[in-house]
């Protein structure tokens, strides 16, 4: 087979798909060039680049140009079909495919309203998410300028408290969700396939909140996080409303 060349992948600091991209490339032994964008700024950049969508990540390999996590998980099985992402066994991909669109669809945006929500009360730790992002600007001028960006995304992504109450209340079925995956070999297994990287990504920017963690840490979904994102950089001390966490804690 024909070697891959090299990769260039766009991503925004603290994005918990990109770090899943990331991480499959890794997997995949993929040499990968890393650009990091700014929030908003980036659905610009990627319309001059002429990628088919505005969204984070995207990425530019063998000629072809590519934007989302689950888009760019079954691209990579074809470019570079060893070690798999996806199961070669029928009914077995169906359940991963399964796995990857729910963790695509729902703790990833639960996850990201949650963080917006507790940046849009103290926007300091915004400046942890930026560790080994090179973005133009020093960091400190960054977090000082926010104020627009942090508008935008509360917009964009739909940051209302009520619907970040209503994820909090889920987020234990969550856990319970991926948990039985887990158990029944869905996610877990080796060698990590997309859905593992897609969910394992969420759950680490989740932990990066000290709301969080306590719930996840201890868990096999947490196991699981630790061992295929290690390290995500970031730390959100405790700020959400407690009464928004008891169901949480209850759970």
């Amino acid at each position: 087979m024909r070697g891959v060349s090299r990769a260039t992948l766009y991503v925004i600091p603290g994005s918990h798909p990109a770090m899943a991209v990331r991480r499959m490339l890794e997997h995949k032994e993929i040499d990968y060039r890393r650009i990091d964008l700014m929030p908003v700024v980036s659905r610009g950049v990627l319309k001059l680049l002429r990628f088919p969508g505005i969204t984070i990540p995207s990425l530019r390999i063998d000629g072809r140009r590519i934007t989302g996590s689950r888009e760019i998980s079954k691209a990579l099985d074809e470019i570079k079909p060893a070690p798999p992402l996806f199961p070669s066994d029928p009914a077995e991909r169906v359940q991963v495919e399964d796995a990857e669109r729910w963790g695509d669809e729902i703790p990833q945006d639960g996850v990201r309203r949650i963080l917006w929500n507790a940046i849009k009360r103290d926007r300091k730790p915004l400046g942890s998410f930026l560790e080994g992002a090179r973005i133009g600007v020093p960091h400190g001028v960054a977090v000082a300028t926010a104020a627009p960006i942090i508008a935008a995304e509360l917009r964009i992504n739909d940051v209302t408290d009520e619907a970040v109450e209503a994820d909090l209340a889920a987020f234990g079925g969550w856990l319970d969700r991926i948990d039985g995956w887990i158990a029944c070999g869905v996610l877990g297994s080796e060698p990590p396939n997309a859905a593992d990287f897609q969910i394992a990504s969420a759950l680490a920017l989740a932990m990066t909140m000290d709301d969080l963690r306590p719930a996840i840490e201890g868990r096999p979904c947490g196991e699981l996080a630790k061992r295929l994102v290690p390290e995500f950089p970031g730390r959100v001390p405790a700020i959400l409303p407690p009464e928004w966490l008891e169901p949480l804690r209850s759970a």
